[in-house]
Order: structure tokens, then C-alpha cells, then sequence
């Protein structure tokens, strides 16, 4: 595929995901369903992943400790990646691109893409699912509300949220299987 061409599918895509956008958006304008998708934002900025790097080691004793130690380094490598991309791609968020997508609550930073609270989560996820299985009846669907709150919530495009979870997954698989 060629450069033009590739300009032209990107359009294409962004011209339909702004649409996806506000379609999700329009979902948080009710107050309980707002609500509702700040708290699980608010909690996927790091409080709930904190809570579970302190509790692994209490329920599970060495191995919870070292499965800590694996979402400490998963976080780090994540956050090195997330910043370098943000500000490589300097993608603006769908607020900025549209006026009738009303931000849910305050962006943690400038950029759109990829969506760090995705990446995050999926990593965490799989690491702490990985040692103690019995963890991914919840930590699955809490990760895809987080991921589905930054789309609602006006945060990110859908693209950003399956880029931040590919890539969170591909970090932490890489963790594992090293």
C-alpha cells in the first residue's frame, strides 16, 4: 500500500470512528451511567492496580509478591512506551476533534493514542491471571470497562483503546514467557 493510500484509509477509519465516538459519548450524558464509567476510569488510573500489587502478597504470600513484582515491571515498561508514543503520534483526543463529544472527566494527559489506562489494565490483567487464574473472573471484565469507559467518557477513539491493548498485551506477554 502506498503513502496516499494509506493517508486515505486512515481518513477513512477516523472519519468513522468520530462517528462511533459520539455514538458511546451520547451513552454518558445520562448522570448514573456517567457516574458509573468515571468511577471505573478513576479506578483504572492506578488505585485498583496499587490495591492488587498490596493484596497479591497478603492472600498469596512469595508467589502474590512476585506476581507484584511482574506488574511493577509490566507498569514501568508501559509507561515508557505509552509516553513515546503519545508524544510521537500527538494523536488529539475526540473532544478536541469534535464539539458535539462531551469530556467525562479531566484527561490525565494531552494526547489520544494509545489509551494508557487500556494498556494497563490488559497487562495487569494477564500478569495477575496468569499466577492466580482464579483472579480472571474479575480482572476480564474490569478491564473491558475500563476500556470501554475511555471511549464513553470522550477520552479516546476505539482504535486508541485496541492499540493500548495490544500493546499492553504484547508487553506482558513478553514478561511471561521470558
Amino acid at each position: 500500500m502506498g503513502r496516499v493510500q494509506s493517508i486515505v484509509l486512515v481518513r477513512w477509519v477516523a472519519d468513522r470512528e468520530i462517528v462511533v465516538c459520539g455514538l458511546l459519548n451520547r451513552v454518558s450524558r445520562a448522570p448514573k451511567i456517567k457516574n458509573f464509567f468515571v468511577l471505573v476510569s478513576w479506578l483504572g488510573d492506578g488505585k485498583a492496580w496499587y490495591l492488587l500489587m498490596v493484596a497479591l502478597p497478603l492472600i498469596y504470600g512469595e508467589k502474590g509478591l512476585a506476581t507484584s513484582w511482574n506488574m511493577v515491571t509490566v507498569g514501568v515498561a508501559n509507561l515508557v512506551l505509552y509516553k513515546a508514543i503519545k508524544n510521537i503520534t500527538g494523536r488529539p483526543r475526540p473532544g478536541a476533534v469534535s464539539k458535539d463529544i462531551c469530556l467525562g472527566t479531566a484527561p490525565l494527559d494531552q494526547y489520544s493514542f494509545p489509551s494508557g489506562h487500556t494498556m494497563h489494565a490488559v497487562a495487569f490483567s494477564m500478569i495477575a491471571g496468569a499466577h492466580h487464574t482464579e483472579l480472571s473472573l474479575v480482572l476480564i471484565p474490569a478491564s473491558s470497562l475500563i476500556a470501554l469507559s475511555r471511549v464513553i467518557l470522550g477520552l479516546h477513539y476505539p482504535t486508541d483503546v485496541i492499540a493500548g491493548g495490544v500493546i499492553g498485551g504484547y508487553v506482558a506477554s513478553w514478561l511471561l514467557v521470558s
